[in-house]
């Protein structure tokens, strides 16, 4: 649906300029259609008869004048990385400071043998075929004016290639960071194969300084060929000024298992889109989140699945802490095409509501065109009920403390899944952190 055009100079000031860079010609013609498009359709800023945008206004990105962030590779040290980044010292990892490559912070040489990291822009250099073949295939710029912008502007990002038959022993991270340079947009974009009957664990984190205001609008295409695996974990914590717009694509073969943990804490206005097609028999996914929105944030999640062939299973469970005058929405839809029989689904959504200020929007859904399948969803908010707050308090804990441990109590229930120690015990110094010093009122 064509959108109208709001201010746009900078992104074709800032597109020619990017225009000029020594780039292959399959990769400038990618470019080129998705810019076409974006002058096309622009910013979905339109909200109604939008229903991926219903409750989400993005009007305030498409209305900022942000410049492409070009020169902020050196102004970010390993000891500032150290203290906020979610990884040990000597794993492997791609670090991007507002979108370009760190050499300096980045270690691919811990990989192991038969697991490929290296930036977008080296590997388009080397003619890497992963690259050219699934590039743009499976985020489509028809779909969306962001992808469109963001494919557009495609010029670094991170690439992971999982040999067929591995097992990758550690997590490889990619980590984002947004600096202090304000008024600033970075495109990354990362691709991700993993070879038959291997295995891995991504870590795909997004940080910023506080009190930037910049615009993160990345892509992410994820393909498991037949009876791989992947753990991908995505952490959202950018800061309460910034704006962040996330896609995630992932196309399953036969047998294969995608496992998705998505955090989201820190970010003004934020908006993740994920999108799994089950394009093989006997594959599976399950997708869980975990989100805690104040002040006036918003958090938008938007998660699809597609069940396009017989015997697969999905699971997706989103969880949600609302205080303040915060805003989440959740939109996700199961769709069970014809011929997919058997197919077992089950979604649902649940929201804790700390203040009376704070909203949320939350709308499951199912579309089912086949027999013999096993589907449900539902959706739940609300306060915590006082008989639970009675039982703690008789047991000799005050009020401020059994309301914490409720808190978290809710949010463990996602944190507890996640099977690395050292991930595990940073998430859960995030969300303790975080918790504010609340009391349950009746």
């Amino acid at each position: 649906m064509t959108q109208t055009l709001t201010r746009y100079e900078q992104y074709t000031s800032d597109y020619i300029y990017l225009d000029g860079a020594d780039q292959p010609e399959w990769l400038r013609e990618i470019r080129a259609a998705a810019w076409e498009r974006f002058q096309e359709v622009g910013l979905p800023t339109a909200r109604r008869g939008n229903e991926p945008y219903k409750y989400t206004n993005v009007a305030p990105i498409a209305d900022a004048e942000l410049a492409l962030a070009t020169d902020g590779v050196g102004d970010f040290s390993a000891e500032e990385l150290g203290e906020i980044a979610p990884f040990r010292e000597g794993s492997a990892r791609l670090v991007f400071i507002d979108g370009l490559l760190s050499e300096e912070l980045s270690d691919t040489e811990s990989a192991g043998s038969g697991v490929t990291i290296s930036s977008l822009a080296e590997a388009v250099e080397s003619g890497n075929g992963a690259v050219s073949s699934y590039l743009g295939q499976y985020a489509d710029v028809e779909e969306d004016g962001f992808i469109a912008l963001n494919t557009a502007f495609i010029n670094d990002g991170a690439v992971v290639e999982i040999a067929e038959g591995l097992s990758a022993e550690s997590p490889l991270n990619l980590v984002f960071v947004s600096t202090d340079g304000e008024q600033t947009v970075s495109h990354p974009r990362v691709l991700v194969s993993v070879g038959r009957g291997s295995s891995a664990t991504i870590v795909e984190s997004y940080i910023g300084v506080p009190g930037n205001e910049c615009l993160t609008n990345s892509v992410a295409e994820i393909v498991l060929e037949d009876d791989a695996t992947l753990e991908h974990y995505r952490l959202l914590m950018e800061g309460e000024d910034a704006y962040h717009v996330g896609v995630t694509r992932v196309k399953q073969g036969s047998g294969s298992a995608y496992n998705s943990k998505v955090f989201e804490r820190q970010v003004g206005l934020g908006r993740f889109d994920l999108y799994t097609s089950i394009d093989g028999e006997n594959a599976s996914c399950d997708l869980k989140g975990l989100y805690f929105t104040s002040g006036r944030q918003h958090m938008d999640n938007y998660i699809n699945i597609n069940h396009e062939k017989p015997f697969c299973t999905s699971r997706l469970l989103y969880k949600g802490i609302l205080d303040g005058r915060s805003r989440a929405v959740f939109g996700g839809t199961v769709y069970v095409q014809p011929g997919a029989i058997k197919t077992d689904s089950h979604q649902e959504d649940k929201n804790l509501v700390l203040s009376p200020d704070a909203e949320v929007d939350s709308k499951p859904s199912l579309f089912i065109w086949a027999d013999d399948v096993k589907c449900g969803h539902g959706a739940t908010a609300g306060n915590i009920d006082l008989d639970t707050v009675f039982y703690m308090r008789s047991r000799g804990i005050d009020l401020e403390t059994a309301s914490r441990l409720l808190i978290y109590g809710f949010a463990s229930e996602i944190i507890d899944t996640v099977e690395d120690d050292d991930l595990r015990s940073y998430l859960e110094r995030l969300f303790l952190d975080s918790l504010p010093s609340y009391k349950f009122e009746f």
